[in-house]
């Protein structure tokens, strides 16, 4: 993997779940699961806080079980970032959350204005992470106080047996030809899509949008806090675009409702743009259906979407012991072993240079050479968003605005001027 690429570039079972996982030990360092968190007979428990999918499995957790034996490690998993955005900043320097909390990319710039009731990471864990995840990360003394998990770089998935009904390309190299090209040229076709079945293309006109704006290097504020949101021509041709071209291509308004996850199975729409984590969402929800593929193509050239961090409360109970479990399962192998699990890409650069990355293959996508095609979409990103403390109102602001449209509860210009209002309040 060409690690300046990735310098330059930039979740998931959606129920509500737990598992207790009895581990064994104390705390671990990046090449093995042994750990120093106290005296070998203490009994620690740790909470760790997640959600969507972050490949943190039972047989994972379980590795760290056997080298560490009298840590128990409760794994919580919300539905969606934005229910565990919500528990976090209700409580975070107030006692109540997790002794690992796992924090979204949109809203990482706004968890940062709280770096002081954050740990700060070991010296020791410096420097493996790309350059620009890791500084995300460090506040202005300098402190890391995040562990990088993955980063999202896009391609597009779709439904191979459904593009042959439409009489469309199936594989995947035509597919990547056939939407070579700018966001006009994706929307054409899924009007082709469209006219050939009666049904939408595309699953949801926000995931749209998300894939858009996350092209643009600023896109609701400036570093010098200048808010350009609703004078950002960026924006509104954005907002033009997915109210009048995407909206009527797309089966749901939003990602993660019951029947977005069902549709996934029953073939209500035939594409999805892709990060690596949306692999293991899929193939979780749709496990029986033979039709999925993946094509190393995104319109207008490359685009990540999502990654996190694992953050540990400085009033935790267990700090040191949190901070040397966070590091743990953000090592190069645990990131490659939560890759293969839920496609969550890496990123830490000695992972680049596994096999297991770099020839991996998914058997549920026809096979397709995941680690190659991610990693390529990853050399495509060239911009890396500004996302300050803001960035998650605003453009959950602007996403409800699309959704209004595409309920008819507001025409677009009015859900134009709503949003407008609502960021002048803000």
């Amino acid at each position: 993997m060409n690690s300046r690429a990735f310098r330059r570039s930039a979740a998931a079972v959606a129920a509500f779940s737990a598992s207790a996982i009895v581990l064994a030990g104390c705390a671990g360092s990046s090449d093995d699961a042994s750990t120093d968190s106290g005296s070998s007979d203490e009994e620690i428990t740790l909470t760790i806080a997640t959600f969507n999918d972050f490949g943190y499995t039972d047989e994972l957790l379980q590795e760290y079980m056997d080298a560490n034996p009298n840590v128990t490690v409760v794994h919580n998993r919300a539905a969606e970032s934005g229910d565990a955005r919500a528990n976090y900043f209700q409580k975070l320097g107030k006692g109540g959350l997790a002794d690992v909390e796992a924090v979204e990319i949109d809203w990482f710039a706004e968890a940062m204005q709280y770096s002081d009731l954050l740990a700060e990471a070991p010296d020791s864990v410096k420097g493996r992470w790309l350059d620009w995840k890791e500084a995300a990360a460090t506040d202005p003394e300098g402190r890391l106080v995040g562990f990088g998990t993955d980063i999202g770089p896009q391609a597009i998935c779709y439904r191979a047996d459904l593009f042959e009904d439409a009489g469309l390309v199936s594989d995947r190299d035509e597919v990547a030809a056939l939407f070579d090209g700018d966001w006009n040229n994706f929307l054409d076709v899924a009007d082709e899509y469209m006219a050939a079945t009666g049904k939408p293309m595309i699953d949801s006109a926000n995931s749209v949008l998300q894939g858009i704006v996350n092209q643009l290097e600023y896109t609701y504020t400036e570093p010098d806090g200048a808010v350009i949101a609703t004078t950002n021509p960026e924006v509104s041709a954005a907002y033009e675009l997915v109210t009048e071209r995407a909206i009527p291509n797309s089966a749901y308004a939003g990602q993660w409702s019951d029947d977005w996850f069902a549709s996934m199975a029953n073939g209500e729409f035939a594409t999805m743009l892709c990060p690596g984590w949306m692999l293991g969402v899929i193939s979780g929800s749709a496990p029986d259906v033979e039709g999925w593929d993946i094509a190393d193509v995104f319109p207008n050239g490359g685009g990540n979407w999502g990654g996190s961090y694992l953050t540990v409360p400085a009033d935790g109970a267990n700090v040191d012991a949190a901070l040397d479990l966070a590091d743990w399962l953000t090592a190069p192998e645990q990131q490659v072993a939560a890759f293969a699990e839920a496609g969550t890409f890496p990123s830490q650069l000695e992972a680049y240079e596994d096999p297991t990355l770099t020839d991996a293959t998914d058997e549920y996508f026809n096979d397709a050479p995941t680690g190659q095609i991610l990693s390529d979409r990853a050399e495509a990103v060239t911009v890396a968003p500004f996302k300050d403390a803001v960035y998650f109102q605003y453009h959950d602001a602007l996403q409800n605005a699309v959704t209004r449209v595409f309920d008819g509860t507001e025409d677009a210009d009015t859900a134009w001027n709503t949003w407008v209002a609502e960021v002048e309040a803000f």
